[in-house]
Order: structure tokens, then C-alpha cells, then sequence
């Protein structure tokens, strides 16, 4: 497998990743070897980790707030939370995944990077909306979005967030969810393009804001995390 593993970085990433750059290099070694061998990764993806995975989920970067309260739903091998969490350290950010070999592995990620602004989480979205409140809630590749946003919106505070890649079909998908949509109080709803100049074609999100207060969250917890260290919340 190593020697089909590219040589060089884009000069796309360099751009993208700036300073964190040699940290995105580490997490891509993880996802080339690691990742693969606990089928976290296609063997497949990994000659287009860079363009395909790492620099598309880092321009997400580019719609989320300063400072900001994150959940990434089903994070899986940390895509695109944990890339999230490497080009943005002012982030505080919680990968939110249901299955123990994936947040076994994203906690290894997350020391072997030393990140200090993760918390992973074992569970689903719709078991623990109760004990968030925070500012953005992020996916990518995980649900239609009419399912995602049942999912993601009770999460968020009011005037909160959800931010969902999603490929040509994300203006499809919009239309088909809106009466969804409205059902669940979403304010307005739009279609977003980052990363133009950086990714071609540029990455495409769809972007819907709360306008209900989250689902049972406790009064005025943000879901802001510890920045002395990142922690983990592995349960079985």
C-alpha cells in the first residue's frame, strides 16, 4: 500500500492549512495506514486523501464563527470534524460517533495530534441532544437532509447553525426537505460555496439556521469545552 501513497503535498493544502499544515500531514498518515487497515478508509481514497477528504473538509473553516461551539455528527474517521478541529484551534469541537472501533481511533487521532480543542463522544445525535446547545453542528456524508436536520437541529441553540456538505445533489435535497424543514423551525436555509480559488470544483454546503430552542439542553450550557485538554466520552 506505502508506494502507491503520494510523494509530494499540494500546493492547495499549503494554502489551506497554512501553519497547521505539518499536523494535517500526521492526520493523513493516519488516515493512509490506520485508517485503512480498520476500514475507516477505502484503499482507494487514499491517493486523493488531499483533495477529495483533508482540503475539502478544511474549507469548511470558512462558514463557521469565531470561536465557536461544535458538534460534528458522525464523524467517522474525523471527516470532516477533526480536520475542522486541526485548520480552526479556536474551535471547540465534539465528534459525535456511534460506533466504538471509529471513536477508538479517533481518540488515538486525537492524542497522536495533540489536539487540545476535541472531545469525542460515543453516541448518536438523538441520544444526547438533551446535553447541547452550541453554536454550529457540521456533517458530511451521513443522511439525506431531511434526516440529518432531524438529527443535528436539536443540538443547536437558538440562531445556531447547521452546516452539511453535500454534493450536487445539495440544492435537490434543500427543495425535497422543506416542508420538513419548516416543520422543524428552521429560519431560513441556503446553499453555500467555500473554498472557491482553493478546491475546484469548490465545496458545496447547505446551511440552515435554528430557530427553536434546542431539545431539553441544560440553561446556558454552550457545549464549550475544556481548553486545558482535549477529553474523551467513550462510553459502551
Amino acid at each position: 500500500m506505502t508506494d502507491e501513497l503520494p510523494e509530494a503535498v499540494p500546493p492547495e493544502a499549503e494554502s489551506v492549512f497554512g501553519e497547521a499544515l505539518p499536523t494535517a500531514e500526521r492526520y493523513w498518515n493516519l488516515l493512509a495506514t490506520a485508517g485503512v487497515e480498520r476500514g475507516l478508509i477505502g484503499p482507494r481514497e487514499v491517493g486523493r486523501l488531499w483533495e477529495r477528504h483533508l482540503i475539502n473538509c478544511a474549507v469548511l473553516g470558512e462558514a463557521v464563527p469565531e470561536g465557536a461551539s461544535v458538534v460534528d455528527i458522525g464523524s467517522g474517521a474525523g471527516l470532516p470534524g477533526l480536520v475542522l478541529a486541526i485548520v480552526r484551534p479556536d474551535l471547540d469541537i465534539t465528534l459525535l460517533e456511534p460506533l466504538l472501533r471509529r471513536t477508538t481511533f479517533l481518540n488515538e487521532a486525537v492524542e497522536e495530534l495533540g489536539l487540545k480543542n476535541v472531545t469525542v463522544r460515543r453516541g448518536r445525535a438523538e441520544e444526547v441532544a438533551k446535553e447541547f446547545a452550541v453554536d454550529v453542528v457540521t456533517a458530511r456524508a451521513v443522511a439525506p437532509l431531511d434526516r440529518l436536520a432531524k438529527w443535528g437541529l436539536p443540538l443547536l441553540r437558538v440562531g445556531g447553525e447547521l452546516l452539511a456538505l453535500k454534493g450536487e445533489r445539495a440544492a435537490q435535497e434543500l427543495e425535497e426537505a422543506a416542508d420538513v424543514l419548516h416543520r422543524l423551525g428552521v429560519d431560513k436555509s441556503e446553499l453555500l460555496l467555500v473554498g472557491q480559488g482553493k478546491v475546484d470544483p469548490p465545496t458545496t454546503l447547505v446551511r440552515l439556521v435554528s430557530s427553536r430552542p434546542p431539545g431539553g439542553a441544560a440553561a446556558g450550557r454552550r457545549g464549550r469545552q475544556n481548553r486545558k485538554g482535549g477529553r474523551s466520552q467513550t462510553h459502551d
